[in-house]
């Protein structure tokens, strides 16, 4: 999976995961473009900071401006790590059974409940945790929103995700997934009704708190 660029900008970044560095002159030989026309595209790329530029004096006249990759713009080249997850957990549980994949899947809520409890340390207030956890699934890329329905009632939907393939084969994913949101948040009831990797258009948490929020100074 990728959000592969195409068109001029998408020949642009495959020229540069073939060459390093490139000037404007080479790019408009290579597209037979305009120097002009290829610079539009060009400072669209480094606006959206998938490329760098930087300035290179030369022996004569002024200095020339080379054009490269950033780290960012790896993630529009096809990759193709949720087959490769699969096909390796799949010789796991095969190898050493399914309390293996167990297991695994266990190591890592536990990993992430202590990453997530780290950013709030000394907060009670299931307000805020709640919203807290909305924003850490954004930064992971769940493309996640918060409704509070009621008091110590929420509804949190994520329209993406980023372990579908391993979810689609390892269901225990999308099990461990909602105890670590319950874990997180201290919630009473947490309920996964809706899953993408079920089929749903989106993945649906419904989370109560039995008790009221804690009093704010």
């Amino acid at each position: 999976m990728s959000n592969r660029l195409t068109g001029t900008k998408g020949r642009i970044l495959d020229l540069l995961k073939k060459n390093p560095k490139l000037s404007a002159a080479e790019f408009a030989d290579y597209l037979h473009m305009t120097e002009m026309g290829v610079r539009k595209h060009l400072n669209t790329l480094i606006q959206d900071g998938f490329i760098d530029v930087e300035n290179s004096k030369q022996a004569v006249g002024r200095p020339v401006q080379f054009f490269s990759l950033n780290p960012r713009s790896d993630e529009l080249f096809p990759k193709n790590y949720g087959e490769m997850t699969v096909r390796f957990l799949s010789d796991i549980e095969e190898s050493f059974g399914k309390e293996a994949i167990e297991k695994l899947f266990l190591n890592r809520k536990i990993r992430l409940l202590d990453e997530y409890q780290s950013h709030v340390i000394g907060r009670n207030d299931h307000e805020e945790k709640t919203s807290k956890l909305n924003v850490i699934q954004n930064t992971k890329g769940y493309m996640s929103q918060l409704e509070k329905v009621s008091e110590g009632s929420y509804v949190l939907t994520e329209y993406n995700c980023p372990i579908m393939e391993v979810a689609r084969n390892f269901p225990i994913a999308c099990a461990r997934e909602t105890e670590l949101i319950k874990d997180f948040l201290g919630a009473e009831h947490v309920e996964r009704t809706i899953c993408r990797a079920e089929g749903g258009a989106y993945c649906r948490f419904v989370i109560r708190f039995n008790q009221p929020s804690a009093t704010r100074n």
